[in-house]
């Protein structure tokens, strides 16, 4: 009782006689949109890599809500109808010269400006979800591009991933301007309409089309659209990819190395460091590493040399390409790792669960593989 006070207080229902426009189908759409793009945004502008997997989610429903609103658009009803609200370069020019001279026409669904704003969005919107997958397959190797998009191509994409979420904050704020400006124009409240689905049904407006709607076809192939997307992402993410780092760790090289430290994944160095590395293990970071057996120190040099970051296709293989000439040796001596790590406090380094700044393992379940996925990034939250 209590909430629907509030939300009638929010959103007050027209005096007198009204008509629905927004259907129960479109409002929640909006709304979970809402939701959707806002968890998208914060976790995308301000988050870092540990809320990447939030920031995925998002990005799933945005897609989800998408194939919804284009099924809802073909066989639903009323203003909810594609077909109630074309996109017009004339009529939206003309209601410009409306807003201009003072003329005001009064529009139950959207106005023409409106509806042009719809479909921008939307397509904005899946160009977003498309860019950011394929940004995801070419820099992580996950998605279901991942095994037909490289780390230069998700680069590359991955560059107007950024200007397509900053282009639909624009969008978003000429959105929300032009609700208040027609709502303070037309004198209607169009948040509340969006909320509880109705205005006032005067003055009159043009009325929607009168084609029947198909609810029962509109969910069953929206559903069904999601599903078969589903599937096929499903699919395609499970399936074999190249340009992965090795899985697993020879064993002889993490019981040989990894009796003194934790055992680096080959993806992080290239063959040129591994080589210059091994062949100086008695100076070996002021300790004395030789292993004292030709063989051995062969078999795990050619391991080392031949999963090194050059045969890697992700993010982290060619950032670790680029070395810092004056220390090339060292992980944390990488602009790359320094990047990364920017902002963690000295404590959580030298805390007893890190133990270190080289102990990858302490924070990156995934360390010994080689993917360094962000999603299995954890960062003890209390140090000792």
């Amino acid at each position: 009782m209590r909430l629907r006070r509030l939300i009638e207080s929010i959103a007050p229902k027209p005096r007198g006689a009204s008509v629905e426009v927004w259907p129960w189908t479109v409002r929640a759409f909006h709304w979970a949109l809402v939701l959707a793009v806002l968890v998208a945004g914060i976790t995308g502008f301000l988050g870092g890599m540990t809320t990447l997997a939030l920031h995925l989610i998002a990005g799933a429903a945005i897609s989800a809500l998408i194939v919804l609103r284009v099924a809802i658009g073909l066989f639903g009803r009323g203003y909810a109808r594609f077909d109630s609200f074309p996109p017009s370069k004339q009529a939206a020019l003309e209601h410009l010269d409306d807003i201009r001279f003072g003329r005001h026409e009064r529009h139950l669904g959207h106005n023409p400006l409106g509806a042009l704003m719809v479909y921008a969005m939307l397509a904005v919107l899946l160009a977003i979800v498309l860019t950011g997958t394929a940004a995801l397959a070419g820099m992580f190797k996950q998605g279901p591009f991942r095994s037909f998009i490289g780390f230069d191509a998700g680069w590359l994409i991955y560059g107007l991933h950024q200007p397509l979420a900053w282009l639909l904050m624009i969008m978003v704020a000429a959105h929300l301007w032009g609700v208040w400006f027609e709502g303070k124009r037309g004198q209607e409240n169009l948040v509340a309409a969006m909320i509880h689905g109705r205005k006032a049904a005067e003055p009159p407006a043009p009325p929607p089309p009168t084609r029947r709607a198909h609810p029962l076809l509109a969910a069953a192939s929206g559903i069904g659209a999601v599903a078969v997307a589903t599937l096929v992402v499903y699919r395609a993410s499970t399936g074999p990819v190249a340009g992965l780092p090795p899985a697993k760790l020879d064993a002889t090289y993490a019981e040989q190395c990894g009796a003194c430290h934790t055992p680096y994944s080959p993806v992080l160095a290239p063959a040129a460091v591994w080589r210059q590395m091994m062949g100086d293990l008695r100076h070996h970071f002021g300790e004395d590493a030789s292993l004292g057996d030709a063989k051995l120190h062969q078999r795990i040099l050619d391991y080392l040399v031949a999963n090194s970051a050059e045969h890697s296709d992700t993010l982290l293989a060619h950032r670790m390409m680029q070395r810092d000439p004056t220390d090339p040796m060292r992980i944390t001596a990488t602009r790359f790792w320094r990047f990364m790590h920017w902002g963690i406090p000295a404590r959580v380094f030298a805390s007893k669960q890190v133990g270190g700044r080289s102990n990858c393992s302490a924070c990156h379940q995934d360390a010994r593989s080689g993917r360094f996925l962000p999603e299995n990034i954890h960062i003890p939250e209390q140090v000792e």
